[in-house]
């Protein structure tokens, strides 16, 4: 990471802008989620935006290119529901690994390309969103205790991402859209854990979203 560390000191580097927005200007229909692979499943699997990465690869690819050649220097994979719990909505928990693999594979492939274009590097955010649970509160009024999703249960499903993210190639680990800094630090110990594992260190970037009138973020 000497080159993306040493630009970084030099110049602000530009991310790259919101992936869903540019998804939805494609009016992409249930097909297109589906794909060939998935075109039996049982489950409806429009919305599923990470799915495209598997089923429509040449659209994620050309959003990636599309930023890249705007100026970006960074983008971001198309994973930021790539995690089992968050794919268990669709019956795809057991693809998540998969998602993070092809979403890195492809940001990568798009920041080469452009590369060789203009000379210019580019580099690969792998991004871990929030999933659809949060740690810290209950979703049940009546049970305050309760909890939909526990502290292991966000470590494992985030170092599964990761493990792909990593293993596609991606430069960055970006975990994005933080509302609940419970799951955020179970994601940073699961980056953590594995780049221990790994012996090896990656850049780590964060960022929030403020879920209400007071600006608290939940932890």
């Amino acid at each position: 990471m000497t080159k993306l560390t040493d630009l970084a000191r030099d110049r602000i580097l530009v991310l790259d802008g919101a992936m869903g927005t540019m998804i939805q200007q494609l009016k992409l229909e249930e097909a297109d989620f589906r794909g060939q692979r998935f075109a039996d499943w049982t489950h409806d699997l429009r919305g599923n935006n990470d799915l495209l990465i598997l089923t429509r690869p040449d659209a994620i690819r050309d959003i990636h290119l599309a930023y890249f050649r705007a100026g970006a220097d960074i983008c971001a994979t198309n994973t930021f529901s790539s995690t089992s719990i968050a794919q268990a909505d669709y019956g795809l928990e057991g693809k998540a690994y998969d998602l993070n693999l092809a979403g890195a594979i492809l940001a990568r492939a798009a920041a080469l390309q452009v590369a060789k274009e203009d000379g210019k590097p580019r580099f690969v955010a792998g991004a871990l969103g929030p999933t659809n649970r949060t740690a810290s509160i209950s979703p049940d009024v009546a049970n305050p205790g309760f909890r939909a999703v526990t502290f292991d249960q966000l470590r494992d499903a985030y170092g599964e991402q990761v493990r792909g993210l990593l293993d596609g190639g991606a430069d960055i680990l970006l975990v994005e859209t933080i509302f609940d800094t419970l799951n955020a630090k179970a994601a940073l110990y699961a980056i953590s854990e594995i780049c221990d594992e790994r012996k090896m260190s990656v850049p780590v970037m964060i960022s929030g979203t403020i879920t209400d009138k007071s600006g608290r973020t939940l932890s």
